[in-house]
Parts: C-alpha cells; sequence; structure tokens
C-alpha cells in the first residue's frame, strides 16, 4: 500500500479530508477509558490529530515513511513507520503491550489490510472485553448534481485497484467479527455526514491524490485531460459562484468491541 501513495504524498496531506468532531465524539462515547488509541494507515494523520484531542496518548502506525513525513506533530502522539507485514513482536516492541489500547482506528485504509491476520492483531492488544475498533472509510465527494455527475464519469477508469470495490461497498461487505458496542444494535455501517469548504483547485488536488489518479500517469494517462477539467469548470462555475463551495464527503463506520 505504501507504495502507492509515495509519490503523491504531499497531493495527499493537503488534499484528503480531515474528519468531522463528532464522528470522534461518537467513537470515543464507546470507549470506557480514553487512555491510549492506535491509529493504523495513519498516512498523514488526518485521524491521529483528532483522536490526539480526546485520548492521552495516541500511537500512529503507516508503512509510507514519506506519508509521516507530512503528518502534524503533536506532543499526545508517537508516529511510527512499520513493515508492510507487521509481526506480533513489532506490535509489542513499537505499537503497544497486549490488552493495553481502548480503540484501534483505521481510516480509509481497511480495505489493502489481510484482515484475518489484522484482526488477530487488534483482538490482542485491545484491552477486554471493552477495546473498541473502529473502521471507516469515504466515498466519493458530493458538491451538486452537475458536478457530481461529471465526477461519476471521472471515477469509472479501469486504474483502481481490486481492493476499491470495498470502499465503493461503503465496507457492507467487510468481513467485521467483533460484537456491537453499547447503544448500537449492529457493527453498522453508521454514515455520517464529513464536511469541508473547497475551491476548484482544492477539488483537482484532491482528485490527482487519488491511486487509480497516479496509476494512470504511470501508464502515459492524463485523467484530468483539458476537455475533463473544462467540464468540471463549467459546472462549478453555472450558479455564478466560481469560488469556495461546501463538500461532503460521505463517512461510513463500522464500529465494534472486542468481548471477552
Amino acid at each position: 500500500m505504501a507504495n502507492l501513495f509515495i509519490k503523491q504524498a504531499k497531493q495527499y496531506a493537503e488534499a484528503r479530508p480531515s474528519y468531522a468532531a463528532h464522528l470522534f465524539q461518537f467513537i470515543a462515547s464507546k470507549t470506557p477509558a480514553h487512555d491510549l488509541a492506535w491509529d493504523v494507515g495513519t498516512g498523514s494523520g488526518q485521524a491521529a490529530r483528532s483522536l490526539a484531542e480526546i485520548y492521552k496518548n495516541v500511537v500512529a502506525t503507516d508503512t509510507s515513511p514519506k506519508q509521516l513525513e507530512f503528518a502534524t506533530k503533536l506532543p499526545n502522539i508517537r508516529y511510527q513507520h512499520t513493515s508492510p507485514v507487521i509481526s506480533m513482536a513489532e506490535i509489542e516492541q513499537n505499537v503497544a503491550a497486549e490488552s493495553s489500547v481502548d480503540l484501534v482506528t483505521v481510516a480509509q485504509a481497511m480495505h489493502w489490510f489481510d484482515l484475518p491476520v489484522f484482526y488477530q492483531q487488534v483482538k490482542w492488544v485491545l484491552k477486554k472485553p471493552h477495546g473498541v475498533l473502529a473502521v471507516w472509510c469515504y466515498t466519493t465527494p458530493q458538491v451538486n448534481d452537475s458536478i457530481d455527475s461529471i465526477l461519476q464519469r471521472f471515477y469509472r477508469n479501469p486504474y483502481w485497484d481490486p481492493q476499491r470495490k470495498l470502499v465503493d461497498d461503503k465496507y457492507t461487505s467487510i468481513d467485521f467479527p467483533f460484537e456491537p458496542v453499547d447503544g448500537v444494535e449492529s457493527t453498522g455501517p453508521v454514515e455520517f455526514t464529513n464536511e469541508r469548504m473547497m475551491g476548484l483547485e482544492d477539488y483537482f488536488t484532491y482528485l490527482t491524490s487519488w491511486s487509480a489518479y497516479e496509476k494512470a500517469k504511470e501508464k502515459g494517462v492524463e485523467l484530468l485531460s483539458e476537455d475533463v477539467v473544462d467540464d468540471f469548470k463549467r459546472a462549478w462555475t453555472e450558479d455564478g459562484n466560481d469560488g469556495q463551495k461546501l463538500v461532503n464527503f460521505p463517512v461510513y463506520l463500522r464500529i465494534g468491541k472486542v468481548g471477552l
């Protein structure tokens, strides 16, 4: 996974959405203690910095040192580069001890993982029985009908990896062997709005942070061709506002507790 985002690490850090406070408030309300959180596949730390406002300490790991270079540095976040195939010994040495973690989070990265191995590791580090795993993805951004219809044409390209289908399915098809947290009937997905203001250039920067965009470029294909850019520009300005617009990145959360 690390290699997919190394070349566009700066764009990723600048353009990828942070997550709404109400998402983290909901998740944190399901963990009895707020001592230690582990953010797996942290990238440039979008989720880690929000967790750091609630949890005393956050360990944020990623397989890409380039991504970690762009992460927000805070005194209670420890960023840790890990190998692509992480062993239990490496987890104990570099992440946390057995049954010591209140919360494990994965933001927009779960679809890259070897899930049986990852779940074994999660169940080892989480406090029993109330330690929580919270994983989420966001789907394509929503602006308005005109812009969104062009985006869907742009999105339908042959350069996505097969794992992307799990995101398209809003993580409904991911095996999730955890118990529902208190007050929730199932493990989800639960939908959250996730809005930010973006200008057209910000929007383009986000599109160029896609792994599919980078893969197409490597094959000599420019997905953001002049015609596509012109279509986006026309749609962006047709309401008379060529400045910033409210963009929603819908978030879909799977959440569960480890149990005994």
